[in-house]
C-alpha cells in the first residue's frame, strides 16, 4: 500500500536529503511522488522499501531493524530491506522497492528495476507436500514453497467451508459490517489452481499414519505424502456450563461463526457475551456497531488484567463502556435457559450468547498418531515434530 491514501508525509526523497539524516543502524520514513518510502542505513548501505507493511499498513518507520530486515511494530511481519519480500507471516505480499544513492553528501531515492523471479527448484526434495490446515499458517507455507520455486505436488486439506482468509478479521471489521466479504480471502479465487495448488475444502482428516506417511479422510481415498506439513491451528474452548450448546451460543474462530453471529445479530436487541478476553471484548465492539445492547460478563475485576495489566486493563474497560458495554465482572457464569445467561450474582437478558473462552492448539490427530505433544505439538529448532 502507498502512502497516497494520507497524502505524502516526510521528506521528500526524490529532492534529497542530506546523509546525516540516517545514521548507521537507523531508518527514517519519507516519499517518493505519493508513494511512502522508508529509508534505512545497515552496514554501511542504504535501503528504500515502502514505508507501510502489506498486511494491515503498519508504520514500518516504527519497527525494529534487525540485520538486514525491518520488523512491523503491529503484528511483526519482516520484509527484506534489499528486496521488499515477505519474509515472515503475517505479511504476505511484498513492499516496494526503492534506489537509494548517496553523492556529496546527499541521499537521493528513485524507482528501483524490476527483480526477476526465483528459479523453480525442480526435482530437488520431497516431490509430494500436503499442509494440513487451511488457515494463514497454511497458507503462508504453501504459498512460500511456490514463491521459493518448489515444483512437485502440492496439495492443502481445509476443515473449513472457505478458502483461507484473514481470521483476524472476523471479530473486527467483518463482523462489524464495515469489511464486505470480498476483502476476507488472502487470495483471489484463481490463484491456487493458477500456483498447482490441490486445494481441499470441508475435507476431514480423519488418521496419521507416520510410517505409512499417508493421511485418512473421511469420505476419501488416503492421500500418500513425501513431506506433511501440520498447521491444524486451534478450537475454541467449549465452557462446560449448562445450556452454552444451545444453538443461540456461538463461538468465533471462522468466518461461518462469524456469518452466523451477523444471521443471529439480526432483528436481536441484546447480546451476552462470555469472557472479557481479546474476542470477547472485540465481538462486543463490534455488535456495537450494529446497534445491540451489549453486556459481557467475566470472572476476573479488570478485563485483560492478567495480560496487559490492570491500568491497560480499566483504561481499555472504559473504552468500551463509553462506547455503551455493560461490563458484569468478578462474576461466574452458571447457566443459559434460552432468555437469560445466570450469573452468582443475578442474570442478563439476551437474545443470543457469544462465548470467548480461549482456544486450545489442535493436538489429537498427532497425538493420535504418536507424536510428541505437550500443550501443542513439540518440534525441533527447525520445526520438525518427533
Amino acid at each position: 500500500m502507498s502512502g497516497g491514501e494520507e497524502g505524502p508525509v516526510g521528506p521528500d526523497l526524490a529532492a534529497g536529503i542530506a546523509s546525516s539524516d540516517i545514521a548507521e543502524g537507523a531508518k527514517l520514513a519519507g516519499h517518493v511522488g505519493e508513494d511512502a518510502v522508508l529509508v534505512a542505513r545497515v552496514g554501511g548501505e542504504l535501503f528504500a522499501i515502502g514505508a507501510h507493511c502489506s498486511h494491515y499498513h503498519g508504520p514500518l518507520a516504527e519497527g525494529l531493524l534487525v540485520g538486514h530486515q525491518v520488523r512491523c511494530p503491529w503484528h511483526h511481519a519482516r520484509f527484506c530491506l534489499r528486496t521488499g519480500e515477505a519474509l515472515a507471516a503475517p505479511g504476505i505480499d511484498p513492499v516496494g522497492r526503492w534506489e537509494a544513492e548517496e553523492k556529496g553528501g546527499r541521499i537521493t531515492v528513485r524507482a528501483a528495476a524490476a527483480q526477476p523471479a526465483p528459479g523453480r527448484a525442480a526435482g530437488k526434495g520431497p516431490r509430494r507436500v500436503v499442509i494440513a490446515g487451511g488457515g494463514a499458517a497454511g497458507f503462508a507455507a504453501a504459498e512460500m514453497l511456490r514463491r521459493r520455486g518448489f515444483d512437485g505436488q502440492l496439495t492443502m486439506l481445509s476443515a473449513d467451508r472457505d478458502a483461507p482468509y484473514d481470521r483476524p478479521n472476523c471479530s473486527k471489521d467483518y463482523l462489524a459490517g464495515e469489511a464486505p466479504a470480498e476483502w476476507m480471502p488472502l487470495r483471489a479465487s484463481g490463484w491456487y489452481a493458477d500456483n498447482g495448488i490441490d486445494l481441499r475444502l470441508s475435507t476431514e482428516i480423519t488418521a496419521l499414519d507416520p510410517a505409512a506417511k499417508t493421511l485418512s479422510l473421511k469420505g476419501a481415498d488416503p492421500l500418500p505424502y513425501d513431506a506433511l506439513v501440520l498447521a491444524l491451528g486451534a478450537e475454541p474452548v467449549r465452557l462446560p456450563i449448562p445450556g452454552l450448546d444451545a444453538p443461540t451460543v456461538h463461538v468465533l474462530r471462522s468466518l461461518a461463526d462469524a456469518d452466523a453471529i451477523l444471521a443471529a445479530a439480526k432483528g436481536a436487541r441484546r447480546v451476552a457475551i462470555v469472557g472479557a478476553s481479546f474476542i470477547g471484548l472485540e465481538v462486543a465492539a463490534s455488535l456495537r456497531r450494529h446497534g445491540l445492547e451489549v453486556h459481557v460478563a467475566a470472572p476476573e475485576a479488570v478485563p485483560l488484567g492478567r495480560i496487559l495489566g490492570d491500568d491497560v486493563g480499566a483504561w481499555i474497560r472504559g473504552l468500551h463502556e463509553a462506547a455503551g458495554v455493560v461490563f458484569h465482572l468478578g462474576c461466574k457464569v452458571e447457566g443459559w435457559d434460552g432468555r437469560q445467561l445466570k450469573l452468582d450474582s443475578g442474570a442478563i437478558e439476551a437474545d443470543f450468547v457469544v462465548v470467548g473462552g480461549g482456544v486450545r492448539p489442535r493436538t489429537a490427530l498427532a497425538e493420535a498418531a504418536g507424536l510428541k505433544v505437550d500443550r501443542g505439538v513439540l518440534v525441533d529448532a527447525h520445526l520438525r515434530t518427533s
